[in-house]
């Protein structure tokens, strides 16, 4: 199975295909990451969420450190305001590593907020 158990209920995405599919969904740019959702239409609820961040960010240490920090905020944030049935794909941009916790949380429910109107 390509799909594992992320926190709180979410699934993580690691098909590129999934990945792909993503980017022709609805897309909320922000300062520190691009967040991009799709509606599956496979009939269930599951919010599954990928993560995206290239070399051009940094060196494998910087984008693991994004990386956790996507993943606290979408264990934190996705099961109480994600799309159900969709799929959520954050890409990191460069500034993102820099600003602080809670304004990449403030962003991301704003995103989210962006992508259910």
């Amino acid at each position: 199975m390509s799909e594992s158990k992320g926190g709180a209920g979410l699934i993580t995405l690691n098909r590129r295909a999934d990945f792909l599919a993503a980017n022709n969904g609805r897309r909320a740019p922000m300062p520190g990451f691009v967040l991009l959702v799709r509606p599956r239409d496979d009939g269930s609820d599951a919010i599954r969420i990928g993560y995206t961040i290239t070399k051009k960010i940094g060196g494998a240490v910087i984008r693991n450190r994004m990386k956790r920090r996507f993943r606290a905020l979408a264990a934190e944030l996705l099961p109480l305001e994600g799309v159900p049935g969709a799929d959520h794909v954050l890409i990191g941009r460069a500034g993102g590593i820099e600003r602080p916790f809670d304004d990449l949380r403030r962003e991301l429910a704003k995103a989210l907020a962006k992508i259910r109107r």
